[in-house]
Parts: C-alpha cells; structure tokens; sequence
C-alpha cells in the first residue's frame, strides 16, 4: 500500500467520523518492568494535522507499533469491536448501519455508529454496552473512549504475520459517514432506560454490587496471591489491569492503588506519577488484549 493510498483511506476514515479532534495512539508492546515508560505514543490532533502527520504514523508502524484513534472528549459515536461480516449485516437490517467500518483482520470488523448528537459518557458507554451484547461486539471493549484501529496501518499482531514476515493493512470498508435510521429511537429509549436505573439506585443505593453476578476480587485478594512474591508494583498492576477489564473507572483504580503506603516511592508527585503510570500501562495492556483482530 502505497503512501498515497494511505492518505485517502485515513482522509475516509477521518471524515465519515464527523468529530473536531482526534486522540491517535501509536502502540507498541513492551516487555520492560513495571516502571518502564508504555510504549503508547498519544497525540491529539485535527484532520489536518492528523493528515499531515501520516508519514510519522507510517514510520511508528514499521517499527511495529499498531495504530489506533478515537475521538477526544466526549462525542457522537459508538465502537462496536470484533465482530463478523453477519453482524454487520444484521446492524444494517435493524437500522443501526455503521458510518465506518474496518476490517482489522480477516473477517474481523469494527464498526463506528453515529448517533447524530454528542452523548455524554455515561450515556455513552450504557449505548457501547448495550449495542455490543445486541450485536456480539467485544464487551470488554464497550465503553465511551475505547480506541478503534485507523485504516491504512499494518495490524502488527504477530499472529498475523505471514510466511514473508509480512503483516495484514487494516481495511477501510466503508465510510459514509451517515447518522444510522434508528437513532433517534434508539436514544430515546436509551435515556428512559438509564433515567429508570437512576431512579432504582437512588432508591435501593445498597444494591450497587448486584450489578455483577459475581463478585469482584478487590485488591486485597491480588495481595494475598502469592505468585506476586509481596512486590506491591506487580499486585498494583495486576489489579489494574483486572479492574479495569471488568469496568471499574480509572478514577477508582488509582484511588485503590494509592490506598497503600507509597511512601517509599518519593514525594507526593512521584506517588501520583507512580499510580498514573501503573493505570497508563494497565489501560493499554487491557486495549491489546481486547484488539484480537
């Protein structure tokens, strides 16, 4: 794939999206200790600066680091992870047509749905939630910031490396850019369906756990593991990258994991330069695991 192929199918891509501002990742797999800096490339751009920066993103990629975006901030769409060309066909059926899809590997899809309006995060990943358990999306990947793959990259899974040491281009296999039929509907009875949920919470505010089936394992049960040998960075992370699996906030995360003694890491910047950094690396060690495509 030629350079100027690259551009148009980013330029596609970009466009059909339809927000002012994008978060592009460049990510590489590390397998450096706890403390080594993630090897997460993050940079926030427009179309045009995302445009003119392709070339950089083509250099990242051959040096084996997959490339991946979403919107910044808050916004219009929903990602729907791995699913299979039936899925698709079945959105389109049920009047949810994507406004981009990707191949990310063969016969493996993401899908983008415009809502038409800006929702705000919590009504986003209620819609990301609800959308993938309808259509067989990757649950774990159901939320209102996940990163989805840019088109035009190599998928440089080695999974998928061929007998060449070649790697698979991430496909762009539509991008029209269009609010899907149902939306409107959709999110009317998405906000009776959360403003009935608000209402039971408020009124039974000690069933919170209900919501899982089964209970979560805090960080406490991390530390009483005792394949973690007592080092407090590798149970810190190993709970991270759990909770966050299983949708606890980030926010939460950090607040658990600095609820030790950190002392010994310096002042309190460098405990809070610690936790982020712990939360960094479990939130992109979770991204690759769900980025089976």
């Amino acid at each position: 794939m030629f350079n100027r192929t690259t551009m148009s199918v980013v330029s596609a891509q970009i466009a059909a999206m339809k927000v002012a501002l994008f978060e592009v990742g460049a990510y590489k797999p590390s397998a450096d200790s706890l403390n080594a800096t993630p090897e997460m490339f993050l940079r926030t751009w427009d179309q045009a600066a995302l445009s003119r920066s392709i070339n950089w993103l083509r250099l990242q990629n051959l040096k084996g680091r997959n490339i991946y975006i979403r919107p910044r901030g808050e916004h219009p769409l929903t990602l729907l992870d791995d699913l299979t060309a039936e899925a698709i066909e079945k959105m389109k059926s049920e009047g949810f047509d994507p406004a981009v899809v990707v191949e990310t590997s063969a016969g493996n899809f993401q899908a983008w749905v415009h809502h038409g309006e800006v929702l705000p995060k919590k009504l986003s990943t209620r819609a990301a939630k609800i959308l993938a358990n309808r259509f067989g999306g990757d649950p774990s990947s159901a939320d209102w910031r996940h990163f989805g793959r840019l088109a035009g990259f190599t998928n440089r899974k080695d999974k998928y490396r061929d007998g060449r040491g070649l790697f698979p281009f991430v496909k762009l296999i539509d991008a029209n850019g269009r609010v899907y039929p149902g939306a409107r509907e959709f999110l009317s009875e998405l906000r009776t369906a959360c403003q009935l949920a608000d209402r039971r919470l408020q009124a039974f505010p000690y069933r919170v756990a209900s919501v899982h089936p089964h209970r979560l394992r805090t960080i406490s049960d991390f530390r009483s593991k005792p394949e973690y040998q007592n080092d407090g960075n590798r149970v810190d992370l190993a709970y991270a990258i759990y909770a966050l699996s299983h949708g606890i906030s980030e926010d939460e995360v950090r607040a658990t994991i600095a609820s030790r003694d950190l002392s010994h890491k310096g002042n309190t910047q460098r405990q809070l330069d610690y936790v982020n950094r712990t939360v960094q690396k479990a939130s992109v060690t979770v991204q690759d695991r769900s980025s089976e495509r």
